[in-house]
């Protein structure tokens, strides 16, 4: 059965650390790596040997979702995680009960899993899964989508991977603290002062989640007054784009949406931060960047909130489908960072009455998800103005060499 299995990957984890030691891999007095660190690592490490092998007896993937009364949204979320593989093998393996140090159960999780084993049955049937079960869970986590009104698809994705992630955390039980955001790591490179939030970050949020979603931004700041530079790091698992207005061919690239959000902004005095070495506020200018790179989704802001409505826009953008580059908004020196799509989170209508709709990539091509309905689609088909959420990953010749 897809859901069983009687791999315990948490032992395998441990046996291969004692291995590495014994055999002086690592040396326990001079190794700065805290072992919730070294546990992703070997997660990681564990992950990739079991998407090669893909030892799962999977079927098509290509069923569909009931609604259950205004949840297309969630249906097309979950269609694309569904085919988000290391995911999608983690939750038909049930490897989480193997590794969560919580002792609370994983419900969520519980029900998430059971929605996947039903897409991906090998016994696969006419019949569409229903995900009741797993939405109610869900809407006991999250009291905001209770009811039957239309939901924001991204808002749901990033509530859905934070309860997740939650619910499995490998160390729930480490509390933060306020002093922690005031440590400088003025004598650090910015490499070294990423890395070592970063490592403080999975000491305390550490799961599959973090494996596949997390990266890190770094928010850049130049003050005008002094020429001082200081830097913050932030923990993301989406980016969201801005869109450029209409160009005078009518339409803009995804690529022009990533230049907008990289670019340099000028901060005035009343909306900038402290400058460190003039220790009051100052105008300055603000640049963000990729700092470490996951495998992401990557919204377009199509909704607009402003003090008495919201809209919508209907700008067309193109997208990669291959061979996305995001290098030039990273590190100067990482080079190349390419990325393929495999999926998309269509938003149809308006903001008051929409639909949402999912194109997913499996071995044999690509398929449209409309609720319960599965049809099969063509490369063609998916450059439209509904494209709301985006989902790639890192490509086979860069995803070896993570940041």
């Amino acid at each position: 059965m897809p859901g069983s299995s009687d791999i315990n990957v948490e032992g395998s984890c441990e046996a291969l650390c004692r291995t590495l030691v014994s055999q002086k891999g690592l040396q326990k007095e001079t190794a700065d790596i805290s072992q919730s660190v070294l546990y992703t690592s070997l997660m990681g490490l564990l992950l990739v040997a079991d998407n090669e092998k893909e030892p799962l007896a999977v079927g098509s993937g290509r069923v569909g979702l009931r609604n259950i009364g205004n949840t297309c949204f969630l249906n097309a979320v979950v269609q694309c995680l569904s085919h988000t593989r290391i995911l999608r093998n983690y939750c038909l393996l049930q490897s989480y009960k193997h590794e969560k140090f919580s002792k609370e159960e994983a419900k969520l999780m519980d029900t998430f899993s059971q929605v996947l084993t039903g897409l991906w049955d090998v016994r696969e049937g006419d019949a569409a899964v229903n995900p009741r079960q797993f939405y109610s869970v869900f809407k006991e986590a999250v009291p905001y989508f209770s009811g039957y009104s239309q939901q924001d698809a991204q808002e749901f994705l990033r509530f859905l991977l934070d309860k997740l992630h939650t619910e499995i955390n490998r160390r729930p039980y480490v509390k933060r603290t306020g002093k922690e955001s005031d440590q400088k790591y003025v004598r650090f490179r910015i490499s070294e002062e990423a890395n070592a939030m970063w490592k403080r970050h999975l000491e305390r949020d550490d799961s599959i989640i973090v494996d596949i979603f997390s990266g890190q931004l770094r928010s850049s700041l130049h003050c005008s007054v002094c020429s001082h530079y200081s830097n913050t790091f932030d923990v993301f698992c989406d980016l969201s784009l801005p869109i450029p207005k209409r160009s005078s061919r009518g339409e803009v690239t995804l690529q022009e949406c990533l230049d907008l959000f990289s670019q340099e902004e000028k901060l005035d005095k009343e909306n900038s931060p402290m400058c460190d070495r003039c220790n009051r506020r100052t105008e300055c200018t603000k640049r963000l960047s990729i700092q470490r790179f996951p495998q992401l989704p990557t919204d377009l802001n199509r909704f607009t909130t402003s003090r008495w409505s919201i809209s919508k826009s209907t700008v067309y953008v193109s997208f990669p489908l291959k061979n996305l580059d995001l290098g030039p908004y990273g590190p100067v020196d990482c080079g190349s960072v390419l990325y393929d799509l495999y999926a998309i989170c269509n938003h149809a209508g308006t903001v008051n009455m929409g639909h949402y709709t999912a194109c997913c990539l499996d071995e044999n091509g690509w398929c449209f998800y409309n609720d319960s309905s599965v049809t099969q689609l063509t490369e063609n088909q998916l450059q439209t103005s509904q494209a709301y959420v985006l989902f790639y990953q890192r490509s086979t010749s860069t995803a070896a060499h993570r940041k």
